[in-house]
This record gives structure tokens, C-alpha cells and sequence, in this order.
């Protein structure tokens, strides 16, 4: 029966996206995968045996160092899946993020709550004493972010290496990774210009199933929503009551799952159902025709969700970008540029 479910619910998804696209062409074009020769491009400089001889067994010190961290502080499993995204939501995958210099990304004020630099810093530290100058924190970045998938209850995937480590960091583009106060479309447009599509967004946002977000992001929801001096009506009144209890302070911290928080699951989909969103982003994708069916066939089914975040994740971590390629380095420290 369960594999039934399964085959049933991602029938409908792809049901869905093909009838979307044909039947509602000018509402809902985002959906439409776009062709990414530059992408494509970049696959024979991804390999899955890289390291295989230059710095074996480097996945183990990357998972080892990982478990270490997670094992004293949990809440860096979340912190380093969200360092990851911001990452390759830039400029690609190519650990800018981690750059730490005056008007890099870290410091822009989208990045300011962002958590696990450290984490990568010591993994670092470790392979470069195994392998000097062989692996890119673009690489233990990627890998850190899977294991961490792992530790926190997630799927296990395998991972291709051969990314570059950009020596370009920039502010100003950070400020355009999304902040939770995006509509679906914006959402949608942002996924695609970096080669994900709507099932990509929906499945990617499930991540929020664990970790916690600062109170500042979801305030203006409680209190005065687009200027009414009123909650966001979408929010469940028993929900807006633990919200307001929790967020009296911009600095306080909120778990983006209220119900399973330290446990990776489908909850957060059911919660969407049940108005309990958190952030206003994750309450949107069920209020919108083109996001609540893919939502909806994920809460169904764990294995499904499972399935699909490992299949969105390696997108999104196989997503580079040309200068990076050709102009990158190995880092030695991940938090400066080589000289």
C-alpha cells in the first residue's frame, strides 16, 4: 500500500506540472524547466571518484568532523543546510559565502544570522593536514551540508566533486537570496534563474521541517501585516498566539517546525495545512495553485519527500557557475582568498 502511495502521489506531481504548462501557459511559465548549457557544461568537471586517490577517506574526516559538531550543538545541522543554500544561491556553489573580508557576502545583512562557519573552518583544517591544497571548500561545504542531512535524520546522497573556490565575494549580491517576504512567483523566478524548478522550491523548503529562524523575520506577520495594524489572517489563531508569546523580542529565536522540531520529517507540510507556516514564504506555497498539490503529495508520504530532496539537493549542489570554474582556486583557509 505504502508503495502504492508513493507511485500515486508522484504521478500527481508530475501530472500536475505537465497539465500546469500546457493548460495555464501565461500564469504559471516559471514552471517551465529552462535549458542550461552552462550547467551541463560542468559535468565532466564533477567526478565521484576525484578524491579517490589525491585525498582518500575524505569523506570520512568531513563526516566524522561534522558528527562532532552536531553531536555537541544540534541546531548546526539546520545552520550548516542553510549555509549551503545561501552558498550556491549566490553565485553558485563555490564558497563565497565563506569569505570573510569587508563587504564579502557573510557580512551582508542577509547572512547575518548565518551559522557553521566554524564547523567548516575546523574540516578544513583537517583535510588540508591529509591533503594539502586538494580539496575545495566548495567540496567540504557541499559535503558538510549532506552529512549534516544525515545527522539531523535526513536521506543520504552521493556527491560529485570538482568545485572551484570562487575568489569573488559580494555583498550586494547576497541581498538577493530570499528573506521569507517574497510571493510565490518571486520565489519561483529566483529558483529558476539558478536552474531549479517549482518542485525543486517546494521540496527545498522543506528543510524547515528542522532548525529555527530569528523572531524578526515573522514580527511584521503578528502584528502589523502589509500595514493593517493586524496578524496576517493566514495564520492559525492558536499558532499566532504561541507566535506572540515566543517573538515578544526581534532577537529571539522560533522554531520553523513548532511540532516535530528536532526531527526530519514531513511535518512541516502538514503544518502549511493547518496554517502554521512560519515564515511567510512557507504559508504561501499552500495558498498558491501552482505550489499546495506538490506540498500536499509530499505531506502523504516520507519516503517521497525523502527521495526528492536528495534528487533537488544534488541540483542544487551541481549548479556552478563559469568564472568560478575557470578562475578558482583550492583554498588553503576557507575564509580568505589565497596569495
Amino acid at each position: 500500500m505504502k508503495t502504492s502511495a508513493t507511485v500515486l502521489s508522484f504521478l500527481a506531481i508530475v501530472f500536475f506540472l505537465s497539465a500546469s504548462a500546457s493548460n495555464l501557459p501565461s500564469l504559471l511559465h516559471p514552471l517551465k524547466v529552462p535549458r542550461l548549457p552552462d550547467i551541463s557544461s560542468f559535468e565532466d568537471d564533477l567526478s565521484y571518484s576525484l578524491y579517490q586517490h589525491s585525498c582518500s577517506g575524505v569523506e570520512g574526516i568531513i563526516y566524522r568532523k561534522v558528527k562532532e559538531w552536531v553531536k555537541k550543538d544540534p541546531t548546526l545541522a539546520p545552520s550548516l543546510m542553510r549555509l549551503h543554500f545561501h552558498d550556491c544561491a549566490v553565485r553558485r556553489c563555490d564558497a563565497s559565502i565563506l569569505l570573510d573580508h569587508k563587504g564579502s557576502e557573510k557580512s551582508a545583512n542577509v547572512s547575518k544570522s548565518l551559522r557553521g562557519f566554524e564547523v567548516i573552518n575546523d574540516i578544513k583544517a583537517a583535510v588540508e593536514k591529509k591533503c594539502p591544497k586538494t580539496v575545495s571548500c566548495a567540496d567540504i561545504l557541499t559535503a558538510a551540508a549532506r552529512d549534516a542531512t544525515v545527522l539531523a535524520g535526513g536521506p543520504f546522497w552521493t556527491i560529485p566533486f570538482g568545485r572551484k573556490d570562487g575568489r569573488v565575494s559580494l555583498a550586494k549580491e547576497a541581498a538577493k537570496v530570499p528573506m521569507g517576504r517574497e510571493s510565490i512567483t518571486n520565489l519561483i523566478e529566483f529558483f529558476q534563474s539558478k536552474g531549479l524548478n517549482v518542485l525543486d522550491l517546494v521540496v527545498l523548503s522543506g528543510a524547515h521541517t528542522i532548525g529555527r529562524s530569528k523572531c524578526e523575520s515573522v514580527q511584521y506577520r503578528l502584528y502589523d501585516y502589509k500595514g493593517t495594524k493586524k496578524p496576517d489572517p493566514s495564520i492559525d489563531p492558536q499558532y499566532l498566539n504561541y507566535l506572540r508569546r515566543k517573538c515578544r523580542w526581534a532577537s529571539e529565536d522560533v522554531y520553523l517546525d513548532a511540532t516535530t522540531p528536532h526531527k526530519f520529517d514531513t511535518q512541516y507540510y502538514q503544518n502549511l495545512k493547518k496554517k502554521m507556516g512560519l515564515l511567510s514564504t512557507d504559508q504561501l506555497l499552500y495558498g498558491d495553485s501552482r505550489t499546495k498539490p506538490i506540498a500536499d503529495a509530499l505531506s502523504f508520504d516520507s519516503s517521497l519527500f525523502s527521495n526528492q530532496f536528495s534528487v533537488s539537493m544534488v541540483k542544487l549542489a551541481n549548479i556552478l557557475d563559469f568564472t568560478s570554474q575557470d578562475d578558482g582556486e583550492i583554498r588553503v583557509k576557507c575564509n580568505v582568498v589565497n596569495h
